[in-house]
């Protein structure tokens, strides 16, 4: 009888079935028949049992075939039994398919992410529905919940069957409830610090009266005050042996609060004992010894252990940046008793120096478009040089300051490049598209509404050469401007600018009048001081004036009125720029001098010499994300100080010094136009008539801000000033300024930087004199009024 026959025959019979393994230890059986199933082929099952008909079978062949049957998956029950089929001795494999999971939805998913969800669930439609993979998708779903803080949701499932149950649908009801707020945190083991202080340590906060305490549940948080926060804290206080025990969320279903519960040890309080220095040879102990954090406290100090990290970080930094790549520093804190029986650690440095290691190629890879050594020019590390990590760090932000490459740029990769020890160095790079052509209406404070067409492109033929042409064209405006800079002559270090420009402004702000000014100017640069961030520039101005004044402000036309008067100067520079991620920097400082020259012996009308020095710093306080090379939103701390000096006879307003505002001269937010003059505060500048006496030869500005870095093109800052403008460099008074704060928000728009303030000024008064701070909103459009750059405190474009 074939075995398909047999199995169709032992499905109709009327047989008392025993299991076969209480029936003999040893069976023969005949044939072998499936009955149960549906979709599956029963060779199929034959062949996944490893059971064979006319062979032994034994009872442990029979505990296999069972295991093996369960491990496809395809099957929720599995019965094996002997029967006698007329003269055959026939073994029945019984089997009950599981259902086919033909789809699964999610219903109720709002604060979570759906394909977040999917990916953690891993059902996988068009096969077997598998128990516990279902139940493994619940305690993940759970587990996601927990995790975002909503420890009252609740996941219910559906399962949907056909006809004949052979395909299941699986429907997850999701109610998701409120998020879990902390309401309290307690702390178990805390000895010597009181639940409120440590509690001030974590981010994880109890829900207080304002709104930014909402007590708002993160697990990722919370992993990060118990397993970072809470030890840096104890850390630093001696205790080197703290540790978190564990933690606990109660939380009561009614309300949806919840009290965190910390379990500690503190440990042992431990003092500084004694220190060494083992295994240095080239760094003498002497020089090492001014790295250990230790050296001045007192004797009865306690060991902080963030001080001790950050000594052998800048140990390893030196060795690095002196090409000891492969030193490996060993800091030990050995515990011990001292003589008065307290706990104290002796510390020391065990180095292993090996030998420097020397560059042995510098590779670019990526740069399709930009020519190899425009690249190779920011690069600070050459072939055959002591590898230094400081050098190649800097080389990596003067790459990324080129502005020519998509951000973040990789990491550079360093590979071993022989038994020596050398070292290749591989710059990655992506090009991005630089060059832009932009048209359209353009609205500038004081110069009304006119259309602009704007050619851009800051890496001509792929040789870092910049090339721009600007057309402006309104009612109230008509600017021509065109430049062109190769910042290497000839493949040299000399870098050179040329620009010409034709442009007519007739002011609405203020009452100033038309200005026409064409020229041009040429401008070089050389290194100096044999360093890398600083240079010399020599520049060559002649511009044609005439202004016209207006009618309505003939003090301010009778004073600077002027027909094609000639303006020829001459202006030294000294420069030394460290700033990184500009034009919006986030590192580095820029320190700044011009030495100015105009007419007297270089012809043309005036005689005065003018003196302008600035100087910027820039500090990174972290960013979003954790990995600080990838973060693209980026917060800083920046200080700007300037000032400026005019002496002798300069006739043109625009070398003369004017404050507030930000759209004319120096800027001050919060103040109106031309408001702050050697005089004092003038609130009648706000009436829209600018007073000649508002211009001097000297000013000084102060700027604090901590701001928020979005992209290379948009910037946000909270920011503090301080101003004022005096008659003569003689009367100069640093003690005497205006102060004003506010918020700014900055992009880089086709015209140039476009900025947008809502600032407050302190020391505005009235026309009686009386004190009469305010808001004011300033704009500023691009450049292109009386010559103040936009403010450097946003980099230097």
């Amino acid at each position: 009888m074939n075995r398909s026959l047999v199995g169709a025959f032992a499905v109709g019979a009327s047989v008392l079935a025993v299991p076969l393994a209480a029936q003999i230890s040893v069976f023969r059986p005949d044939s072998i028949a499936v009955v149960g199933l549906r979709r599956t082929d029963p060779r199929r099952a034959i062949a996944d049992s490893r059971l064979a008909a006319d062979t032994f079978v034994t009872y442990r062949d029979v505990q296999r075939a069972i295991e093996l049957l369960y491990a496809t998956g395809a099957y929720q029950e599995v019965g094996i039994y002997r029967d006698s089929v007329g003269r055959k001795d026939v073994l029945f494999i019984r089997l009950r398919e599981r259902p086919t999971l033909s789809r699964w939805t999610l219903k109720g998913v709002v604060q979570l992410s759906e394909p977040q969800i999917r990916d953690k669930v891993q059902l996988v439609e068009g096969r077997p529905l598998d128990p516990a993979a279902l139940a493994r998708a619940h305690a993940r779903m759970d587990s996601m919940y927990r995790t975002a803080g909503y420890y009252l949701a609740e996941i219910k499932t559906r399962r949907l069957y056909d006809l004949d149950s052979s395909h299941v649908r699986l429907i997850f009801d999701v109610t998701e409830g409120p998020r879990v707020a902390i309401s309290e945190v307690n702390f178990e083991g805390n000895a010597h610090y009181s639940a409120p202080i440590l509690a001030a340590q974590m981010h994880t906060r109890p829900e207080g009266f304002w709104w930014f305490r909402s007590g708002e549940y993160d697990d990722d948080e919370l992993r990060e005050d118990l397993y970072q926060r809470l030890p840096a804290f104890y850390g630093s206080q001696g205790y080197v042996d703290f540790q978190v025990l564990g933690d606990t969320v109660v939380v009561d279903d009614t309300t949806g609060k919840a009290t965190l519960v910390v379990r500690i040890n503190e440990g042992d309080r431990y003092r500084i004992g004694s220190f060494e220095i083992a295994g240095n040879r080239r760094f003498s102990t002497s020089e090492l010894d001014l790295y250990y954090p230790f050296a001045t406290a007192k004797s009865d100090a306690y060991f902080d252990r963030q001080k001790w990290q950050d000594a052998v970080q800048n140990v390893q930094s030196l060795y690095f940046n002196n090409g000891y790549i492969y030193m490996t520093l060993h800091p030990e804190v050995v515990r011990k008793r001292a003589a008065d029986g307290t706990p104290a650690v002796d510390l020391r440095w065990s180095l292993q120096e090996q030998q420097p290691a020397t560059i042995n190629r510098v590779d670019v890879v990526g740069n399709d478009v930009t020519h190899e050594n425009v690249i190779r020019d920011a690069i600070l590390v050459l072939p055959g040089d002591v590898f230094r990590q400081d050098a190649l760090v800097r080389s990596y932000q003067n790459i990324s300051n080129l502005g020519f490459f998509e951000e973040p740029l990789p990491v550079p990769d360093t590979k071993s490049a022989n038994d020596q020890g050398d070292v290749d160095v591989i710059f990655h790079v992506s090009e991005k598209h630089t060059g832009t052509v932009n048209f359209g209406a353009s609205l500038g404070q004081g110069t009304g509404v006119g259309g602009f067409l704007s050619l851009t492109e800051p890496n001509l033929f792929g040789q870092g050469k910049q090339g721009q042409l600007q057309w402006m064209l309104g009612a109230d405006i008509n600017e021509f401007n065109v430049s062109y800079t190769d910042p290497s002559i000839l493949e040299s270090r000399i870098s050179g600018t040329v620009n010409l420009h034709d442009y007519q402004v007739n002011y609405t702000i203020a009452n100033l009048g038309t200005l026409r000014t064409r020229g041009a100017s040429l401008r070089f640069g050389i290194p100096a001081f044999h360093d890398h961030y600083t240079r010399l520039f020599a520049q060559y101005g002649l511009d044609l004036q005439s202004f016209n004044g207006a009618t309505t402000n003939q003090a301010f036309s009778a004073a600077f009125s002027c027909n094609n008067c000639l303006s020829s100067n001459v202006t030294l520079t000294i420069m030394r720029d460290t700033r990184i991620d500009l034009p919006f920097a986030t590192a580095g400082s820029l320190y700044e001098l011009d030495l100015t020259q105009g007419g007297g012996p270089l012809g043309g009308t005036g005689n005065y010499q003018k003196v302008d020095l600035q100087s910027s710093w820039f500090a990174p306080l972290g960013g979003l994300g954790s990995d600080p090379q990838k973060q693209v939103v980026r917060f800083v701390l920046g200080l700007e100080a300037r000032s400026g000096y005019v002496f002798g006879y300069a006739p043109f307003f625009s070398q003369l010094y004017t404050m507030g505002g930000t759209q004319y001269g120096i800027p001050l937010p919060g103040y109106y136009e031309f408001s702050i003059t050697p005089a004092g505060y003038d609130p009648n500048a706000q009436n829209g008539v600018a007073n000649p006496s508002a211009f001097g030869k000297a000013f000084m500005q102060l700027t604090a801000q901590i701001g928020m870095r979005i992209s290379q093109a948009f910037y946000v800052h909270l920011f503090s000033d301080a101003g004022n403008v005096w008659a003569r460099a003689a009367d100069f008074n640093p003690t005497n300024l205006l102060r004003g704060a506010g918020i700014g928000f900055s992009v880089v728009s086709p015209l140039g930087p476009l900025g947008l303030d809502l600032a407050y000024g302190f020391d505005r008064v009235d026309a009686f004199g009386n004190s009469a701070p305010g808001w004011k909103v300033d704009v500023q459009l691009g450049n292109t009024t009386l010559g103040s750059p936009f403010s450097s405190a946003f980099g230097q474009f």
